[in-house]
């Protein structure tokens, strides 16, 4: 195991990173719409400060809770600080990514929002050796350039590579 305690206050340069990432991503998807921040203190109503994470997510609303985001808002979020987080950690252990799965992904989104989702996965295409797009939404058959369609039939499943 790796002991992140020899890097220079690890979380110090690890958040910014992820924040610049993530918004990277988050406002390709959300015509910069969005905008995540993650912060480390908060203020005590004692006074003083205390460590956490919150992720701060705001829009041209304003920054509210996570919670009150809708699904397809709530997606892409995570899907930004998801992606920057791998990237980091593929970054420090000196890896490549490998594989990126999204499964069912799309569902929560409008077709604006699946047109945006399309556009970051293929602007991070080159960051991974393979990315698997799960879904049964018949708009999307065509955008990838290779689909593995499964059909099911009495005698069981199919398998057609196209």
């Amino acid at each position: 195991p790796r002991d992140w305690s020899s890097d220079v206050c690890s979380s110090d340069l690890a958040i910014p990173e992820l924040d610049e990432h993530a918004n990277e991503l988050l406002s390709r998807m959300t015509d910069g719409r969005m905008h995540v921040k993650l912060e480390m203190q908060r203020t005590k109503r004692t006074g003083g400060t205390t460590e956490t994470l919150d992720i701060k997510i705001s829009d041209e609303l304003g920054t509210r809770g996570y919670e009150l985001y809708s699904g397809g808002e709530a997606f892409r979020v995570n899907f930004a600080l998801r992606i920057a987080l791998s990237r980091l950690l593929a970054r420090r252990a000196g890896a490549k990514l490998q594989t990126l799965v999204i499964d069912e992904g799309f569902g929560s989104q409008d077709a604006d929002g699946r047109d945006r989702l399309v556009d970051a996965i293929k602007a991070i295409q080159d960051d991974f050796e393979k990315i698997l797009v799960i879904t049964h939404i018949p708009e999307l058959k065509d955008v990838f350039p290779v689909r593995i369609e499964v059909t099911k039939t009495p005698g069981g499943s199919l398998l057609t590579l196209t």
